[in-house]
């Protein structure tokens, strides 16, 4: 199973429907979120290969509709321990310092049933709104 395809772009379908993604797309239309992290895992198990810098997006609401676009300008696979503060930041979701980053994004994955450590391999994807 591939991830959804949209006018020849991939999709980019952020957090889990609902009200999360409904603030996650607003910070994106708003210029305040410029990155987002994914599990490595994600990606096997789909058999998606990674985005690439130059690669445009769908960014997708609940209903598969295209609200905006994003172009990827860095992709880089770390270890969720590794993530820098940088990058965090640019994730735009206000999170006070990377402390509070890594308790909700831990939080999260162990709701979807994918607990995380600090080895667990992530993608960290920047994007710019275009």
């Amino acid at each position: 199973m591939t991830w959804p395809r949209v006018a020849g772009l991939r999709a980019l379908e952020l957090g889990s429907p609902g009200a999360l993604r409904a603030e996650l797309n607003r910070l994106v239309l708003a210029g305040r979120k410029q990155a987002t992290t994914g599990l490595a895992t994600e990606y096997e198990e789909e058999g998606e290969v990674l985005e690439h810098a130059g690669e445009r997006l769908a960014l997708l609401d609940d209903d598969g509709a295209q609200v905006g676009t994003v172009e990827v300008t860095d992709v880089q696979v770390t270890t969720f321990g590794e993530v820098p503060w940088s990058f965090a930041e640019a994730e735009g979701e206000g999170d006070a310092d990377l402390e509070d980053w890594r308790s909700g994004h831990r939080r999260y994955w162990q709701r979807l049933g994918t607990p995380v450590t600090d080895a667990t391999e992530v993608v960290c994807l920047r994007f710019r709104l275009v």
